[in-house]
């Protein structure tokens, strides 16, 4: 029986009779990508989305260009000319790494074969490949035998399922004749001032309100003070508010700061309230030679989130949550008979839809996996140490340079300061200057840092985690923000000196 030849639609689909196809036209994308790598001489072309807009607003989707060629010709244009490229050693913005080859060779298996992670019949080894480095990452965590987890899409979906494990643990465990409803409106959720804003985003989410969430105060390092939450707890106490979970963070967004885990999981503990710790930063420090010590006291928690798109040097999106007791994740399960049917012991099969708030899911896991057997957890751990050290050379920099001011010595890879111009009127731009200069820098292109307010103030921030990154360039960018900022401020002071009314009536 003759095999009827493949139509035009079915010459794009991947299989056996396609072979030659995919091997092209992935080697075109892999040079142009390679191309562009090696080529880029900044982070960021300046591009604004009011001039690229138009370009891509352009494109006639129902008129396809008919091959691969033509296709990445016009992706230079709409995407790779402007793409933000975080390998560069000036990309100095938002958590975002460089990524290891093995890792993007996890990313091409993973989305050729593209098995989805919800049932053992959609994904057979790939199932026990995640649960594996599941059980490897709570064993470097040391939250026991009785431990479990799933993978997730980010930080963001990690908290809100933890959250949601604690909502329903507490619920469990109310007291008739005081049921569910009652209960609800009485959970808190405490977290200290520097932590994520997911935890005010999950207390949404799952139906608690704004007021559900306490803040706690910190100190001047940005860490939670265990006196406060201390009283914090007491006061929840004394007006019949449940705890539901205190939330700590090893490693906040903007001051790398870590909590003090010890402290708290023994306040936590006396008080019986579940802790969850926000590692989605903090979890390179898992694999550190000389810094592991940071997170001791990680292992008493009751969830940890864990980022491996962060600190491990990993494609977006390879993210999971760890819990202590893995019976909680029951409160994530629903049975589907389409799905995953209620067997009997005998006739259990792994399905990792048990476990997750996502039904279809990528095999992400596949890429630390293959990271780990190719490189090794000590050599990601070397290059998170790099970009710690790099960190503490940029404060050390900028502590030491009468231009600008620093917030706090971060215990991880961030850097909060800001320019602050000379004493007087001039000081009075400071906010002004350091948000032009930072626009300036990006529009430059020649580097991007982050912007971010404490106390009310604007300030800038450096997020380092490219081993590549040099302190002559961080020096570099430094010199580009100060001669940004004052040439600003120089201008704004000409402008008043020359038309005092009218700048003191545009304030």
């Amino acid at each position: 029986m003759s095999v009827q030849a493949p139509t035009d639609a079915r010459a794009h689909l991947f299989n056996d009779r396609t072979v030659d196809r995919y091997r092209s036209s992935l080697a075109q994308g892999i040079d142009r990508v390679a191309t562009r790598i090696a080529g880029a001489e900044q982070p960021f072309s300046g591009m604004s989305p009011s001039r690229l807009a138009p370009e891509i607003d352009s494109v006639d989707l129902d008129r396809p260009l008919g091959d691969s060629t033509a296709a990445l010709d016009e992706l230079e244009d709409v995407y790779l000319r402007d793409a933000v490229y975080f390998h560069h050693p000036r990309y100095l913005a938002h958590l975002n790494c460089p990524v290891v080859i093995p890792a993007l060779l996890g990313e091409a298996v993973l989305a050729a074969v593209n098995s989805s992670l919800d049932t053992w019949d959609q994904s057979a080894g790939a199932t026990l490949i995640e649960r594996r480095l599941i059980d490897w990452t709570a064993a470097r965590l040391g939250l026991g035998q009785d431990a479990d987890g799933v993978f997730t899409s980010g930080g963001t979906q990690s908290n809100l399922q933890a959250l949601m494990l604690a909502r329903e643990e507490a619920c469990a465990a109310a007291a008739a004749p005081r049921g569910r409803q009652d209960l609800l409106p009485r959970l808190r959720i405490l977290v200290s001032e520097a932590g994520h804003f997911s935890v005010l985003q999950s207390a949404k989410l799952l139906g608690l309100g704004r007021d559900a969430v306490i803040t706690v105060g910190t100190d001047r390092d940005r860490r939670m003070q265990p006196a406060a939450l201390a009283r914090a707890l007491e006061q929840c106490r004394s007006e019949d508010l449940v705890v539901m979970a205190v939330v700590a963070t090893a490693g906040t967004t903007d001051f790398g700061s870590i909590d003090p885990l010890p402290q708290i999981a023994d306040l936590c503990a006396a008080a019986r309230v579940r802790l969850h710790v926000d590692a989605a930063y903090g979890c390179g420090l898992l694999v550190s030679p000389t810094r592991r010590h940071l997170l001791d006291g990680i292992e008493r928690a009751d969830s940890v989130t864990v980022d491996f798109h962060k600190s491990f040097f990993q494609p977006v999106s390879s993210s999971a949550l760890l819990v202590r007791d893995g019976a909680v994740l029951r409160h994530v399960t629903h049975h589907a008979d389409y799905l995953n049917p209620v067997r009997t012991v005998a006739q259990r099969i792994p399905n990792q839809v048990d476990k997750s708030l996502q039904t279809t899911r990528r095999f992400d896991a596949l890429k630390l996996w293959l990271t780990l057997r190719i490189m090794g957890a000590d050599a990601i751990g070397e290059l998170f140490d790099e970009v710690v050290d790099r960190a503490a050379e940029a404060w050390e920099l900028l502590t030491g340079d009468p231009r600008f001011e620093v917030v706090t010595r971060s215990r991880l890879s961030t850097v909060v300061f800001r320019y602050l111009p000379p004493a007087g009127p001039a000081r009075e731009l400071a906010d002004a200057a350091n948000l032009y200069a930072r626009e300036a820098l990006a529009a430059s292109g020649e580097a991007v840092v982050a912007a971010t307010r404490v106390d009310g103030r604007h300030y800038l921030k450096f997020t380092l985690l490219n081993p590549e990154t040099s302190a002559d360039d961080i020096a570099h960018v430094v010199d580009l923000l100060a001669d940004h900022a004052s040439r600003y401020v120089s201008r704004r002071l000409e402008e008043a000196a020359a038309a005092p009314e009218l700048y003191r009536r545009a304030g």
